[in-house]
Formats: C-alpha cells, structure tokens, sequence
C-alpha cells in the first residue's frame, strides 16, 4: 500500500490553486463544453484564485483575477469579466515589483478582451494596443509566442 502524503496547510493551499488552473484550463480549451461545464469552468476559476489568495503572493492573485476575466469573457459575461480584468489591472499596479513583462501584457488583454465582450470599442481597442506594446516588449521569446498565441486567438467580437 502507498504511504498517503501529508500536507502542511499552506502546501494543500497551493496544491489545490495549481490543481484549479489546470482545470479551468482544460475546461477553456475545450471546444464543446456543456452548460455544466461552463458552470464548473466558473467555480474553478474561482477555487484557483482562492487558494492562491492564501498561499500565493500578489503576483498569484494577479494571475488568478486574469483567469477568472477568461472565463467570464469566454462565456460572454461582460459585467463579471469586466470586474474581474479591471481587478487584475489594478493588481498589476498594485504589485508591480512581483509583475514580469508577460503579466502587464496578459493584463492589459484581459480588459482589452472583457471591454470587448462589453461593445465597448474605444475602452477595448485602447487595451488593445497597450497589450500588443507590451506583449512585442516581452523579453523571453517563449513567454512572446504564449501570450500572442492567447491575444491573437479567441473572440474579440469583431474588434481585431
């Protein structure tokens, strides 16, 4: 029989933050998802940013706000996308020295994005363009391929 692990109760905090993204990702990236799976897509998400919140740093808080804009504005959401990107700018802000170049660019695309779902075109293409800025100034060329792979992809309702 497997020796069960023990966890200290921040370690299962950041098991659990870890274990929410990467469902909230699957469920995203999954191109026919249900009306369940929407719904359990938004607690995720949620659960994510949770746990982060007790075992991450402001810079997890940050990345989680940024999930939970995704999902909202996936799902067409405007109100909650729009509350929840503009939480994550504001993070951003707030946390600057814990932020690297990708998360500023992530940042300005997930209110650029939420703006969009909203049919707020001045808001969104000014995001836009702050995003493509940042985005084209990120260093690592790995982390410049994931993030204009993430701007370049998905619905901006007829903005881009």
């Amino acid at each position: 029989m497997a020796e069960e692990k023990k966890y200290t109760e921040s370690e299962a905090q950041r098991f659990f933050a870890i274990h929410y993204n990467g469902k909230t990702w699957d469920l995203l990236e999954k191109p026919n998802r249900t009306k369940e799976e929407d719904e359990l897509m938004v607690y995720t998400a949620h659960a994510s940013c949770c746990h982060w919140l007790t075992a991450g740093t402001g810079l997890h808080h940050q990345r989680g706000e940024w999930m939970i804009a995704r999902v909202y504005s996936v799902l067409g959401l405007a109100d909650m996308a729009l509350r929840h990107a503009n939480r994550c700018l504001e993070l951003t802000h707030q946390h600057a020295d814990l932020m690297v170049d990708f998360d500023r660019a992530f940042a300005y695309e997930c209110v650029a994005r939420a703006h969009a779902v909203a049919g707020n075109r001045d808001e969104a293409a000014k995001h836009i363009e702050l995003a493509q800025k940042a985005g084209e100034a990120i260093k690592e060329e790995e982390d410049r391929k994931v993030f204009l792979a993430e701007f370049n992809g998905g619905n901006w309702n007829n903005l881009r």
